[in-house]
């Protein structure tokens, strides 16, 4: 009886432990989003987001971040999605689980997730652009600066290295909530290898495929030290191209609140750009959770 009042008793306490902890973080967060929305709400407007910034950044808008920060996620997305799910495909269907090669390949996956993001710009700027970049510029420029500097191509390729084991880790984990006897039945009926995975078990997984996949890219918009070696700009007056540096939302924030010659006046500005920031990211997890609604919701029906 005693023994049982006691497990009763650290059960209450585990419990309470850990609700008391869940409340407080989303306390902190509440908070956190409170704060910013009420000190930046008057200065969202139309005129704020496709305009640019004016009197040294203390008006105007922030187009040009709005701008540089999409074509950097669609860049990244192109170059990280699609190795991250071929990759993931090899090690689920095609790798043996206790192979040399799976294994090395997880290792450097594990080993790519917790390396310190800032590392990752540090490895843009020696590999992307003064490796590659300058190669390019030696061979087709006669050895004129166009590649071989921080621009938006480098600063994407880094930060598609930067999501890369997320993707991968994602997609492996959702091809593998594929029962093995719909791999089996495929088989039995004559199907091939391939015809197996692009008939059956892709699309029993794209909802944790496209959960995952924008997961990654919306931890990759928020993401500033990869990009500050290889192509983030303090300003610009015109829309970048591949090769030039860019504005994005991130480190505008950043340069507003370190760099600017007098910050109380772009305080506003700081509070509107983190909440588009947010917004941003918060469209992004509210595409991932209605696609993997409905895909799950057209698979019951």
């Amino acid at each position: 009886m005693i023994n049982t009042i006691k497990k009763d008793y650290k059960g209450f306490v585990i419990e309470g432990v850990t609700l008391a902890a869940a409340l407080l973080i989303i306390a902190i967060v509440v908070v956190m989003v409170t704060v910013i929305v009420i000190g930046g709400k008057d200065q969202l407007s139309w005129k704020f987001l496709t305009s640019f910034p004016e009197d040294g950044m203390t008006k105007g808008g922030i187009f040009p971040a709005i701008y540089g920060t999409a074509m950097l996620v669609i860049i990244m997305s192109i170059a990280a999605v699609p190795f991250g799910t071929i990759t993931a495909i090899y090690l689920t269907e095609y790798a043996k689980e206790n192979s040399v090669i799976a294994k090395t390949i997880r290792f450097a996956v594990r080993t790519l997730a917790v390396i310190p993001s800032i590392i990752y710009g540090l490895f843009g700027l020696g590999f992307f652009i003064k490796f590659v970049g300058t190669q390019v510029d030696s061979v087709f420029f006669g050895g004129v600066l166009k590649w071989g500097q921080p621009n938006l191509l480098w600063a994407s390729l880094t930060m598609a290295l930067l999501t890369l084991p997320v993707v991968i880790v994602s997609v492996e984990e959702a091809l593998k909530t594929v029962p093995n006897e719909l791999r089996a039945a495929s088989l039995a009926l004559g199907a091939t290898k391939w015809q197996t995975i692009y008939k059956v078990v892709i699309p029993g997984s794209i909802s944790g495929i496209l959960t995952g996949t924008i997961l990654a890219v919306s931890r990759g918009a928020g993401e500033v030290a990869p990009i500050l070696f290889t192509g983030a700009a303090y300003y610009l007056a015109t829309l970048p191209g591949l090769g030039d540096q860019f504005m994005v939302l991130g480190y505008h924030i950043y340069v507003l609140t370190t760099q600017s010659a007098n910050v109380d006046a772009t305080l506003p500005i700081q509070f509107g750009t983190t909440c588009v920031l947010l917004l941003l990211t918060f469209i992004l997890n509210m595409t991932a959770v209605i696609i993997r609604y409905r895909i799950r919701k057209k698979k019951t029906n």
